[in-house]
């Protein structure tokens, strides 16, 4: 598998931003009243993460490391605007739909992570495919909720009817709280396919975690929803106690 296949994978089953590693949940609860909408907000985020890496990737040796956050928000900032503009002009009803989620896509955690994590270490092609990736991921995530939100609570998919006419739509579904139940469906699903894979003794892709690089995740002990091995957390707070006894007996000889 090639880096730029690799990628594509990774976005859409390793680190799925919505089924594995949990980000976006604005979004993603709020617009998936109908698969429709799912799939608009997905594709803009795919079109401003594509643009963003590729223009992070290409200006990673120039950003200083001082002020590489605000420069990353700067740049996520200008496509959004871009995509916000497009989608008023050429799709009002979808734009009316998703209202205030599209401005809030500049801080959605899945873009500036990918620019932290991926964009700002790597050449330009891998963090296209990246950003294509995790994009894709996005909003494969989103339509499976909104499809399922909208069949359940409207009994229809894509605005066509698919319920017969004496199906009683359960309202409670295009309501916020319908956002968590199929959520946590959906989730609660793909792990039970994973664990039924693994016990007839299929290869698995395992859950990469949240991209290279995280530094904290060893101190606090968990990355990716997995909990590190004891051993290797006693041994870090035992480094930890050591060095700081080290410091503060140095800083009473020096007294």
């Amino acid at each position: 598998m090639n880096k730029c296949t690799e990628r594509i994978f990774n976005g859409l089953v390793k680190e799925n931003p919505t089924f594995v590693l949990m980000l976006g949940m604005c979004p993603t609860l709020a617009v998936t009243t109908s698969a429709i909408n799912g799939i608009g907000m997905g594709l803009s985020t795919t079109a401003v993460l594509v643009m963003s890496n590729m223009l992070i990737s290409m200006l990673r040796k120039i950003i200083p490391d001082s002020v590489r956050m605000p420069a990353f928000i700067v740049v996520v900032a200008s496509f959004v605007t871009i995509v916000d503009f497009l989608l008023e002009g050429f799709v009002p009803s979808l734009y009316a739909s998703l209202g205030l989620y599209i401005p809030l896509i500049v801080v959605n955690c899945i873009i500036l992570g990918r620019a932290e994590s991926y964009a700002s270490k790597n050449p330009v092609l891998p963090s296209i495919f990246d950003g294509i990736g995790m994009g894709l991921g996005f909003t494969v995530g989103l339509t499976c909720i909104g499809i399922v939100r909208e069949l359940i609570g409207a009994g229809s998919v894509f605005g066509h009817q698919i319920m017969p006419d004496s199906y009683e739509p359960f309202t409670i579904f295009i309501l916020a709280p319908g956002a968590f139940f199929v959520l946590a469906c959906l989730v609660a699903l793909q792990g039970k396919i994973r664990r039924s894979l693994e016990k007839k003794g299929k290869k698995v892709a395992k859950p990469a975690g949240c991209g290279e690089g995280c530094a904290a995740c060893a101190s606090r002990g968990v990355c990716g929803g997995h909990l590190i091995e004891p051993e290797k957390v006693s041994v870090n707070k035992t480094e930890a106690a050591e060095d700081q006894a080290d410091k503060n007996n140095q800083e009473k000889e020096e007294s």
